[in-house]
């Protein structure tokens, strides 16, 4: 080939929108954001509403929106207007674990990337920080069923900075907790010495390393790339604040009612994550679905001031920011 000729992507590539690019290309900072809370955990049309509110938080903070999904068997990394509308309003779009791409890919499908696929398409990109709710882990009875996210292991090996509310609290935390440890992934409390539980502040876990400001975070994010060693994501616990969290009676009452009735019904394997959100959902009155946004929009913001952070460290020394309420 001419060394002038233009430079073709091949089209099972990551296609990166042009903000994204110039984004990367200038070594501004970026955030991935994932497309399942989109497709699969809102109602529309609240789900489009903040999709929008979510780059937009991403844009008012001085960074860009990087929202990723697969449509007609191209990995996008960022969306234009029409693409995230097409995600949140089209009703065939399919939920994608980073072991369903390649099929997807092949097979021309579209569908909403998950914690796993969207970490791997952003660390395939360049991208440093990634926003999301709340991860997979552990399942319940896992000495019986084995049951564990993939989230987990892909983690293990992707080098990305991954702010999030904890995981699922549907799930055994203090198993996922052992192993993230296991597997040699960092976590970090962001201003609090306990992991959160996704719909509450706190899992009552604690954890060992507690962080205060973004700059904070981007410190132990060059530290590690420093040191070197194998690729493994750091996790940012983020709590939901307690005036939007769960009540924690609630949760408890209604999530023990929806495990018996899991075990009354014979729902197991990857049917049970979904029964027991959608029976929260419908016993709190849609609070859970309140709590799970608010989760996303703190996620959101800090997961913005984190990657502007990084940005920064990569030219020199850091001012730090105020560790003050936020």
């Amino acid at each position: 080939m001419s060394p002038n000729a233009p430079h073709r992507a091949h089209p099972y590539a990551p296609a990166l929108s042009t903000e994204v690019r110039e984004a990367l290309a200038a070594h501004r900072p970026v955030v991935a954001l994932e497309s399942t809370i989109i497709a699969h955990g809102l109602p529309r049309p609240r789900n489009l509403r903040v999709a929008e509110e979510l780059e937009e938080l991403v844009r008012s903070a001085g960074a860009v929106p990087a929202t990723i999904a697969v449509l007609n068997g191209r990995a996008h990394v960022g969306l234009d207007k029409s693409e995230l509308e097409r995600v949140a309003e089209d009703p065939t779009m399919r939920k994608l674990g980073h072991r369903d791409l390649a099929p997807a890919l092949a097979a021309k499908a579209s569908g909403a990337t998950t914690v796993s696929a969207t970490a791997f398409l952003a660390a395939r990109a360049g991208l440093r920080v990634f926003a999301t709710g709340g991860l997979g882990g552990v399942h319940r009875e896992w000495t019986e069923t084995q049951d564990e996210s993939a989230d987990l292991r892909l983690l293990a090996r992707t080098d990305i900075t991954v702010v999030c509310a904890g995981v699922k609290s549907i799930l055994d935390v203090p198993a996922t907790l052992q192993r993230l440890e296991t597997l040699g992934v960092g976590v970090l409390g962001y201003r609090t010495e306990h992991f959160p539980g996704f719909y509450l502040s706190s899992s009552g876990e604690p954890v060992d390393w507690t962080v205060r400001t973004p700059e904070d975070v981007a410190e132990v994010m060059r530290a590690g790339d420093t040191l070197g060693g194998p690729p493994a994501a750091l996790i940012v616990a983020n709590p939901v604040p307690q005036r939007d969290q769960l009540d924690p009676a609630l949760h408890d009452r209604v999530l023990a009612e929806a495990l018996d009735a899991c075990r009354e019904r014979g729902i197991t394997g990857q049917a049970v994550t979904p029964f027991l959100l959608d029976h929260l959902m419908r016993q709190t009155g849609g609070a859970s679905l309140d709590a799970n946004v608010a989760a996303v929009r703190g996620n959101v913001s800090l997961a913005a001031r984190i990657a502007i952070a990084w940005a920064r460290v990569q030219e020199g020394p850091l001012e730090r920011e105020s560790a003050g309420p936020r």
